[in-house]
């Protein structure tokens, strides 16, 4: 069974969602099987997709006028093409020709993986490169640690760790080190 999904950024009469309507339909979509939004694709979280992916069914085919209508994060696409393709559900994008029940369009799904993952890949080495400049820079990275008066800590000292943290609105990590230093420390 065909499923369609179509989606227009503006309600404001500038755009509209006939024309994506019109090739579903002609690509053989039932009338009443098609899924709307009036939403960014930049919001994965959408109600006519919801509904769409929640009525697809394995070997159902579900088919977009163009691949950005479904998403424009790359990784999203990538991640949700891949689990449909897991459940048995194909996937048809009309204006780029991606047709993922055939060995070309399959190729073409695997090609958008590979950017997809060379791009996270790129992101984690611009980060890692980031905190080392920042490391060689001396600058102190993570979160900044917690502090509270040694009066507070003493009025926990003889609960649990759980009690304790809770208390103070801290990890038990944190309480664990406190403990810690005060033991190390009398004197604090």
């Amino acid at each position: 069974m065909l499923l369609g999904y179509i989606r227009i950024s503006k309600s404001d009469g500038s755009q509209s969602l006939d024309l994506q309507r019109d090739a579903l339909l002609a690509a053989g979509v039932a009338p009443d099987r098609i899924y709307d939004d009036l939403a960014s694709g930049r919001h994965d979280a959408r109600p006519g997709l919801e509904a769409c992916l929640k009525a697809l069914r394995p070997e159902d085919t579900l088919v977009v006028w163009k691949l950005d209508r479904l998403g424009r994060n790359l990784r999203h696409l990538v991640t949700m093409l891949e689990e449909l393709r897991g459940l048995g559900i194909a996937f048809v994008s009309l204006g780029e020709g991606i047709d993922c029940t055939t060995p070309a369009g399959k190729l073409q799904l695997h090609i958008l993986a590979a950017l997809a993952e060379f791009e996270r890949e790129r992101i984690r080495e611009r980060v890692l490169a980031g905190l080392q400049r920042a490391r060689t820079q001396g600058k102190r990275l993570g979160r900044p640690r917690a502090a509270v008066p040694i009066e507070r800590l003493r009025r926990v000292e003889g609960l649990s760790v759980d009690v304790a943290a809770e208390r103070l609105g801290v990890s038990r990590s944190t309480v664990k080190r406190w403990r810690r230093q005060v033991q190390q420390s009398p004197s604090i």
